[in-house]
């Protein structure tokens, strides 16, 4: 038998010591049975309770809770509106972005060329976006060829490797390389409208790929043997894509019928020359103002890992007041410019009336409890993000003063007032966190933000979740 010396026995004392008391720290914080008896003796079954038990166990929730005198308040009428041709609709798909990035620029064509209406494909830019995605997944899989797989950046990347969102710049760059061509030229199909199971499977088969490089790279492959690599794997992302989205076009025919009947004479176009002869919009004269008051006013910022193209470029943007955003979106409604802006849809919102108010449905009254909190502690407790882009195409103004704003959103016709959306002006406080606008309607000194040198945000920074 051996016994243990003085030192010896010492520090098993201090073991146990400290065992002990992570045991003891760590029970006082479970659920013990004489909290569960104080929990349960303090619900009471009060009249109230009872009623919204024997409700909601029977009915939903949010019908409940939709605050009815907001609904007969509600008009739909407004002070201004922007001439806006046909609702579009992304399906079971998260492309708002693309959506309302393309259906801002639509009504300057439809204005440009007197059309009777006009909707670009949806599907021919998601096809590009999702090979973009793809370049990109395989590239940081490059990048980070080094680190631990358990690496932040790293398991970031692998989370979601074809992710349906994006942002505003994600619109320009893909517009900028590859052009943009008429609806009837490439069509939605049944997968662009329910992307889930096409991008689970060309996911699937890039973690392969993720794989198969990672292991050239731990076999001291040249980096410039994973490039080459990696170009042969994206050819069967392209074939998987093309299997479900359809070929993008490289040239293609098209003519149009006008307002007044006439047809136009047919014309040869590549994408590029398409978006640069018929479209002719300045992308590059949009910029990015944000309210994002978890972070500080007056400061340019980018968030990292959100871009489609890997030569693209990140989003970035002006963090302002929400005052002065609305100044600056309020100015270019009135004068006929469509708007794009992020949101978090999720929030008081009822598909159902096609109405954003805030207490639209009322559930602290139906619990009997408190569930405030403000914007930027809904921000950085990821209660709310931007997850929606729409388009402003109205404003309802009293006493110089917006008092709601006229939306038009992509969920078809079948959604809201027939495919609009009327956002009152307590919503857009509390729920829109982001505007793209021409910088004619910004103010100088709000453009002089962009001249800062970025201020960096991770790629896990709230305001990413936008992007997946």
């Amino acid at each position: 038998m051996k016994f243990l010396s003085k030192p010896e026995t010492a520090v098993v004392v201090q073991l146990v010591v400290v065992l002990t008391a992570s045991s003891l720290f760590a029970n006082q914080g479970a659920l013990r049975p004489e909290a569960i008896r104080k929990i349960q003796s303090s619900f009471k079954m009060d009249g109230h309770t009872r009623a919204m038990y024997n409700s909601i166990t029977n009915n939903d929730i949010s019908s409940l809770a939709l605050n009815r005198d907001i609904v007969k308040q509600h008009n739909k009428l407004y002070s201004h509106k922007i001439k806006a041709k046909g609702i579009t609709n992304q399906s079971k798909s998260g492309r708002c972005w693309l959506f309302a990035g393309l259906n801002v620029i639509r009504p300057a064509v439809i204005k440009k060329h007197n059309l009777k209406g006009f909707e670009f494909s949806q599907n021919y830019l998601a096809f590009w976006d999702k090979m973009e995605k793809a370049n990109t997944f395989l590239e940081y899989i490059i990048e980070f060829r080094k680190r631990d797989i358990l690496d932040r950046e790293m398991e970031f990347v692998l989370r979601k490797p074809l992710p349906d969102g994006g942002y505003w710049e994600n619109v320009v760059n893909l517009v900028e390389k590859y052009g943009a061509v008429p609806k009837e030229i490439m069509p939605e199909t049944n997968s662009s409208g329910n992307t889930s199971l096409m991008n689970a499977l060309i996911s699937r088969k890039l973690r392969v790929d993720a794989v198969r490089l990672r292991k050239m790279a731990k076999e001291k492959k040249p980096v410039k043997k994973l490039h080459a690599e990696k170009t042969k794997m994206l050819t069967d992302t392209y074939k998987m894509l093309v299997m479900n989205l359809g070929e993008p076009p490289k040239e293609f025919q098209w003519r149009f019928e006008d307002a007044n009947s006439v047809v136009s004479e047919l014309k040869s176009y590549t994408p590029k020359k398409f978006y640069e002869e018929f479209i002719g919009v300045d992308l590059g004269e949009y910029v990015d103002i944000f309210n994002d008051p978890s972070k500080e006013y007056g400061k340019h910022y980018q968030v990292a890992m959100t871009k489609n193209l890997y030569d693209g470029d990140h989003i970035h943007f002006a963090n302002v007041r929400i005052e002065t955003l609305k100044q600056i979106a309020l100015k270019a409604v009135l004068d006929d410019e469509p708007l794009w802006f992020a949101c978090d849809v999720g929030k008081d919102q009822s598909r159902e009336h096609g109405i954003m108010a805030m207490g639209m449905f009322d559930y602290d009254s139906i619990y009997g409890t408190d569930m405030e909190m403000t914007k930027a502690q809904r921000s950085l407790f990821r209660e709310s993000v931007p997850n929606h882009a729409m388009v402003f195409i109205g404003v309802d103004v009293r006493d110089d003063k917006p008092v709601k704003w006229l939306v038009e959103n992509s969920w078809g016709k079948d959604k809201g007032s027939e495919g609009l959306w009327a956002l009152y002006d307590s919503w857009f406080d509390t729920n829109v966190y982001s505007i793209i606008v021409k910088k004619k309607y910004v103010p100088e000194e709000v453009l002089k933000i962009f001249e800062q040198p970025v201020i960096k945000r991770p790629a896990w920074d709230p305001m990413w979740s936008f992007v997946r």
